[in-house]
Formats: C-alpha cells, sequence, structure tokens
C-alpha cells in the first residue's frame, strides 16, 4: 500500500437517516448482476467518513457535493429533509419548503463549512443548471471558491443535462476562472439520450482545453469508450471509484481489461477514489492493490501521488 493513499471520490450526508434512505435509491445496475459485491454499511455522516478514513488508511479525502432534483424530491416526500441549521422540515407546504435553487446553495454551504478546518478533507460543491441560471452559479461558485471549495462535482445522468449543454459551458468557464476542478460521473444511461458516457464529453474537451475535468468510474459500463477519449485528449484525467467493486461483472472489465485500460489511458492520469458510503475506502484501497500486473510504483501513484499532483494537493 502506498504511504499516502488519497480517495477522490466520497459522498457526506448530513446526517445518517439521510444517508440510509439516499443509498439504496440509488441504483447500480450498468454493469449487470454480479454476486458478493462488498457494500459498506455507512449510511455517511462526517463521524463515519473520518472513521472509515482512519481505519482504511486514506489519508486524503475529497468530497463531492451530488445534487439531484428527484433526490430532493425523494427527501421531502420520505420526510427526511433538514435545513441549514439541522431542524427536519416536515409536512411539505408551499410556506417551509425552500425553492431547489436555495437548496443548491443551502446544501454547498453545509458541504464547506462542515469540513473547514479539517485539513485532512477537500470539498467539492454541486452545480446544477436547472435550479440555477448561469449567471447565478457564477456568483454562487466565486463564494464556494472563497469559501474553501476546490472543485464541482457534475451528474449528467441524474441531472438530465449533455455535459455540453450551453449553460454548462459558461459554468464550466467560470471555473476555469477560479481555478475550479470539475469531477463527472462517467457511464451508461438508460434509454436513447446517452448524457454521461465517455464520448458524451469530447466536445467540452475540445472546446475547452484548458479545463481540469476528472470523470469518475472509469466510464461505469461505457468503459470501453474510455481509451479513445483519453486518447484524444490527453490533459483529462479519471477516477476509478465504483468500477474496480464490479470487475468481472458482465459490462464491467475483467481485471486484467482494466489495467489494460489504465496503461493505455496512462498511469499518471488515474486517482483513486471509493465511491464511499457505497463502498468501504479500504477494502476499495486493497483491490486497486491486487490489480494484475501492476507495480508497486504504478499502484502507488494511482492510490495516492497521482491525486497529489492532479488535484494540487498539501498532505
Amino acid at each position: 500500500m502506498a504511504a499516502d493513499i488519497v480517495d477522490v471520490h466520497m459522498h457526506l450526508y448530513e446526517t445518517k437517516p439521510i444517508g440510509a434512505w439516499s443509498k439504496p435509491a440509488y441504483e447500480i445496475w450498468e454493469y449487470g448482476p454480479k454476486e458478493g459485491v462488498r457494500f459498506s454499511a455507512a449510511a455517511g455522516d462526517l463521524d463515519e467518513l473520518r472513521s472509515s478514513m482512519r481505519s482504511g488508511g486514506i489519508s486524503h479525502g475529497v468530497v463531492l457535493n451530488a445534487f439531484s432534483i428527484d433526490e430532493w424530491r425523494g427527501r421531502w416526500l420520505a420526510g427526511v429533509d433538514v435545513l441549514a441549521d439541522g431542524k427536519q422540515i416536515r409536512p411539505i407546504d408551499a410556506g417551509t419548503a425552500p425553492a431547489l435553487g436555495e437548496r443548491l446553495v443551502a446544501f454547498n454551504r453545509w458541504l464547506v463549512d462542515s469540513v473547514r478546518g479539517i485539513p485532512e478533507i477537500t470539498p467539492f460543491v454541486a452545480v446544477d443548471p436547472w435550479v440555477l441560471s448561469p449567471a447565478d452559479l457564477a456568483r454562487h461558485l466565486g463564494d464556494m471558491r472563497e469559501r474553501g471549495a476546490r472543485g464541482v462535482k457534475i451528474h449528467p445522468i441524474d441531472q438530465r443535462f449533455m455535459p455540453d449543454d450551453p449553460r454548462m459551458l459558461e459554468t464550466y468557464r467560470r471555473c476555469l476562472e477560479l481555478g475550479l476542478i470539475v469531477l463527472s460521473h462517467s457511464g451508461t444511461s438508460r434509454g436513447e439520450l446517452q448524457f454521461g458516457e465517455p464520448d458524451a464529453f469530447a466536445s467540452v474537451a475540445a472546446a475547452m482545453p484548458d479545463l481540469r475535468l476528472v470523470l469518475a468510474h472509469m466510464g461505469g459500463g461505457s468503459w470501453q469508450q474510455l481509451g479513445s477519449l483519453a486518447e484524444a485528449f490527453p490533459r483529462v484525467t479519471f477516477d476509478l471509484s465504483e468500477i474496480v467493486a464490479w470487475i468481472d461483472a458482465p459490462h464491467a472489465p475483467t481485471g486484467q481489461d482494466l489495467v489494460s485500460l489504465i496503461r493505455r489511458i496512462g498511469v499518471d492520469r488515474v486517482m483513486f477514489g471509493s465511491d464511499f458510503p457505497w463502498y468501504d475506502p479500504g477494502v476499495m484501497a486493497e483491490t486497486v492493490g491486487g490489480l494484475p500486473g501492476l507495480s508497486q510504483a504504478e499502484t502507488h501513484a494511482i492510490l495516492g501521488g497521482n491525486a497529489v499532483r492532479i488535484l494540487d494537493l498539501s498532505l
């Protein structure tokens, strides 16, 4: 194992009840069935995240805020939503329900405020072009950068936009101005529109070659597209969160396939991520350490060294 393990893909929930509701509500289907996938029992609040980092030997974690209109509606209907002051909102009515744009702002402020003063955690905040205009997002991102955010997280599939949506292009330009990294979910969508497959990011990478873009999950169920995208756009980087848990599933790579893909991309462009709280960081780090044919130096780079360099982290 590496002396410093950096987990670049972790999620954090305000409370255990919210995490316990959110995890099973997110269906992982694109790899096909696989017996024995080791899911974490954690719900994903701050105490559990820090505990999982300690037990898994994680030196630094990048926490990603994920925002989905459908998820927030579901939170309301399930009665698990909370306000910024920690008070639960129930019942739903027009007098107390915050607008989704306000909810996104409050959610991001909660994240950066929660991890301020914890040097081993770096926050990435959520953006969503459906709930805030590009101008409002630009102002909000400036505020988040001042409060300590180092990047943004998007999920084109859950948020239902194409990566090259004109509204998002404006947001990417703002990220460039602020020095913010963009980490995006990548993978297969249900239905005809492929919002998040690797090929969908080609026009963004071509239009904005200086954008610091990280694609998560090594392309997920669409992993076979990743090699050509990586070759065409050498500044795009990747994390292998989640996909390593599904090795040998019908639509996932074998361990050897994954190593071959990493080598085709370039070992120096691939970072470790666990996708906590779905998976345990220590278990995922051990899985990466067991990939066939990687040298110790390559494994150490993936588990920590690459992230320190790519994300400009100070450990």
